[in-house]
């Protein structure tokens, strides 16, 4: 997909298209994150530091299942 670089303000910025923002389920107002990569950016709904930090939680919950529940008791 080609896109152009307009002026936006003082700034530049892209237009996405409509097709693009509804296979990404964005809308006007949603944050995307950008990733740098070796070979170029990637552009993601989602903060992948967060997501990494959802994995390690869900990954303590799994093991600490009883220690959590009974915590939950109290």
């Amino acid at each position: 997909m080609k896109l152009k670089i307009t002026t936006v303000g003082n700034s530049a910025g892209v237009v996405l298209p409509k097709e693009l923002l509804a296979r990404l389920r964005l809308d006007k107002g949603d944050t995307l994150y950008v990733t740098e990569l070796p070979d170029g950016i990637k552009l993601m709904p989602y903060d992948p530091a967060f997501e990494q930090q959802m994995e390690v939680a869900e990954s303590v919950m799994r093991r600490r299942r009883t220690l959590l529940r009974k915590l939950s008791e109290n």
